[in-house]
């Protein structure tokens, strides 16, 4: 069985920074494709940012500058780094990797930041 799983949320002032960490584990071979979304309430699950195989990255306009994705040494691991948070990055934060040579999708259960302006 293979699980992702986000840390690293909490509360922060606006301008605050957090580094959220996506962790797989389990019967795992090889991780593709990562990203992180996330969802505001009353918003539909917006992408953020994702890291693919050769280690490009892609943002959203919206975090570009600010946030930073990137795999980590341990294995298997991803980070996005947020600076100059703002209020309108509150929301739920969600990994999901691409696992094993068929791309299984695994979404993790999510991560809570908020920012207070």
């Amino acid at each position: 069985q293979v699980q992702v799983v986000e840390s690293g949320g909490g509360l922060v002032q606006a301008g605050g920074s957090l580094r959220l960490s996506c962790v797989a584990s389990g019967s795992i071979f090889s991780v593709h494709t990562v990203a992180w979304h996330r969802q505001a309430p009353g918003k539909q699950r917006e992408l953020v940012a994702s890291i693919f195989t050769n280690d490009t990255t892609n943002y959203a306009e919206s975090v570009k500058g600010r946030f930073t994705i990137s795999r980590g040494n341990a294995k298997y691991t991803v980070y996005l780094q947020m600076n100059t948070l703002k209020s309108e990055d509150t929301a739920i934060y969600f990994c999901v990797a691409e696992i094993n040579a068929a791309r299984l999708r695994i979404w993790g259960r999510g991560t809570q930041v908020t920012v207070s302006s």
